[in-house]
């Protein structure tokens, strides 16, 4: 399984919001993020810096399912005000990090 990781940003003053929004992530969220073949999805955050990461057999399938998902488009839309979201113009997903080191 292949792993991929983005970082983006919470606003100045949303720091609590946002975690508290993760900590009550509705269920159906969590569905769509399954049903989109995503694992082991974990975010950390310092300072306002968000850095997530999470496995998946097949990115383009996960992708294509979060950008056809209303869910997906609802908790984005729920989500923006307090972020600041950067996507790749190409792909209208977060820049994914490129690896730099993995121990094995």
């Amino acid at each position: 399984m292949a792993s991929y990781a983005w970082v983006l940003e919470v606003r100045p003053g949303y720091e609590e919001e946002y975690k508290k929004r993760h900590d009550e992530i509705w269920p159906e969220m969590l569905e769509t993020l399954r049903e989109a073949g995503l694992s082991n999805y974990n975010i950390f955050r310092h300072g306002l810096t968000l850095f997530g990461y999470f496995e998946t057999d097949d990115l383009e399938a996960a992708k294509a399912h979060l950008a056809n998902c209303p869910i997906n488009a609802r908790w984005a839309e729920w989500m923006g005000p307090i972020m600041k979201i950067e996507t790749d113009p190409q792909t209208s997903f977060p820049y994914l990090l490129p690896l730099q080191f993995q121990m094995k």
